[in-house]
C-alpha cells in the first residue's frame, strides 16, 4: 500500500518551488486517507456531485437556444480545466488542484447564467440584506449543501481558488495572497456584506491563479463564437486591432493567451500577461460586454425572468414560513437535508439554495407549475 501511494504521489516532488504540493492541503475536517492524493480526492467529489451534474443544463451566455452546438456551464468548466492544466504543465504547478478548482468554480451558478445571478442577488438583498454572487455560493455548495447538507469537505485550496476565481476582474498579473483557514472563513463571510471584498480576492496558491485567468480565457473567445453562430454579430464587427494581437478565432485566441501567460510566467511567483495581449484583452472583453452579453437577452427576457424568479421565491418562502411539506422545496430539496444544514441555514437561504441549484430547463417546469397550479 505504501507503494501505492507514493506512486500517486509521486509528482509532488518535481513541482515548481511556487507550487502548492499535495502535502500542504488542508481540510477543515479530518478524514482517513485513502490511496488518492487530496487534490486528486477533491476532483472525484466534485465531478460525483449532484451540482456537477446540473451543469449540463445551466446556462452559459444564452438562455433558451435551440441550437445544440451552443455552450452550456458543462462545456464552459471543462474548457477551463484543460486550459488551466496546460498552463499548469507547463509551469511545473499541481495540475491536480488546478483541475479542482477549474471544475467546481461555477457550482454556485444559478437558472440563466448571470441575470439569473443578478436577479437572485436582487432578492437575496432585499429579504436578508445578504449579497448573491456565484463564486461564494459555490463554496457554500461544496461546504455547506452538498451530501445532504454536510458538505463535501474538499481542501481549503480549492475552496479558496473558487471563491476568488472570478473571471470578470482582469488583471495583468496575479501574485497568491497568503491565508490561513480562519482568515478564508472570515473572507468568506465578508463576501456576503462588503462589496469591496469581492472586488479585491486574491487566490493563495498559484494554481489559483491559473484557474482566475484560465476562466477569462475559456469563455472570451467561445462566446463570441456562440454569439456568431446565433446571428448576434459578425466576425467582422470585432476591431481589427484586437484580431491582430490575439487571433480571429477561439482556437487561436486560447493559443495566444495561454503562450504569452506560459512565457512571461515560467520559473516566477506569479502569473503574468505581457502588456500588448493584456491590453487587447480588456478591449476584447469591454466589446464582449457592449455587444454580445448586453444583447444575449431582451429587456423583455430579463423582466420575464424576474418575474419567475420572484414567483418562486415567495412561493416556496413561504412554504418553508408555513412548513408545508407538500410542496416540492420539502419533497425534492428540504426533505433530505442533514440536522446541521436546517439549524443554520435560514428560511431565506434555505430558498436561495433550492432555487440556484435548478437547472434552466427545471427553473421552468416549476414555474409552470406555479402558475397553472
Amino acid at each position: 500500500m505504501d507503494d501505492i501511494i507514493k506512486n500517486m504521489n509521486k509528482n509532488d516532488n518535481n513541482l515548481s518551488e511556487y507550487a502548492c504540493k499535495n502535502s500542504e492541503a488542508y481540510r477543515y475536517k479530518k478524514e482517513e486517507k485513502d490511496i488518492r492524493s487530496s487534490y486528486f480526492r477533491d476532483i472525484d467529489r466534485i465531478i460525483y456531485s449532484l451540482s456537477y451534474t446540473r451543469y449540463i443544463d445551466k446556462t452559459q451566455v444564452f438562455s433558451l437556444s435551440e441550437n445544440d452546438n451552443i455552450s452550456k456551464r458543462m462545456t464552459h468548466v471543462q474548457m477551463v480545466s484543460k486550459i488551466g492544466r496546460t498552463i499548469g504543465r507547463a509551469l511545473n504547478l499541481n495540475e491536480d488542484l488546478i483541475e479542482a478548482i477549474a471544475l467546481g468554480h461555477d457550482l454556485g451558478h444559478v437558472p440563466f447564467g448571470h441575470t439569473g445571478e443578478a436577479i437572485l442577488n436582487r432578492l437575496s438583498m432585499e429579504y436578508s440584506g445578504r449579497m448573491f454572487n456565484h463564486n461564494v455560493h459555490s463554496v457554500r455548495t461544496l461546504m455547506d449543501i452538498e451530501n445532504n447538507g454536510k458538505g463535501s469537505n474538499v481542501t481549503l485550496q480549492v475552496l479558496d481558488g473558487i471563491l476568488c476565481h472570478n473571471g470578470e476582474f482582469v488583471d495583468d498579473q496575479y501574485y497568491p495572497v497568503d491565508k490561513t483557514p480562519e482568515q478564508f472563513l472570515q473572507l468568506y463571510e465578508q463576501c456576503y456584506t462588503d462589496r469591496t471584498v469581492l472586488k479585491t480576492l486574491r487566490p493563495m496558491t498559484l494554481e489559483g491563479c491559473v484557474v482566475r485567468i484560465s476562466d477569462v480565457i475559456g469563455y472570451i473567445g467561445r462566446d463570441i463564437e456562440d454569439a456568431i453562430r446565433l446571428g448576434v454579430l459578425s466576425l467582422d464587427d470585432i476591431p481589427n486591432n484586437i484580431l491582430e494581437v490575439l487571433g480571429r478565432t477561439n482556437r487561436e485566441i486560447i493559443n495566444t493567451v495561454i503562450m504569452d501567460v506560459i512565457g512571461n510566467s515560467i520559473n516566477q511567483p506569479y502569473i503574468r500577461m505581457s502588456s500588448r495581449v493584456y491590453n487587447a484583452l480588456l478591449e476584447l472583453k469591454s466589446f464582449n460586454y457592449e455587444n454580445v452579453y448586453k444583447r444575449a437577452n431582451s429587456n423583455d427576457d430579463i423582466n420575464k425572468y424576474e418575474n419567475m424568479f420572484r414567483t418562486l421565491f415567495t412561493k416556496y418562502l413561504k412554504d418553508v414560513k408555513e412548513k408545508n411539506n407538500e410542496s416540492d422545496i420539502y419533497q425534492v430539496f428540504l426533505g433530505d437535508m442533514d440536522d446541521k444544514y436546517l439549524i443554520n441555514s435560514s428560511d431565506v437561504q434555505q430558498v436561495i439554495d433550492y432555487i440556484a441549484g435548478m437547472t434552466d430547463d427545471y427553473f421552468i417546469k416549476q414555474y409552470n407549475r406555479i402558475k397553472e397550479g
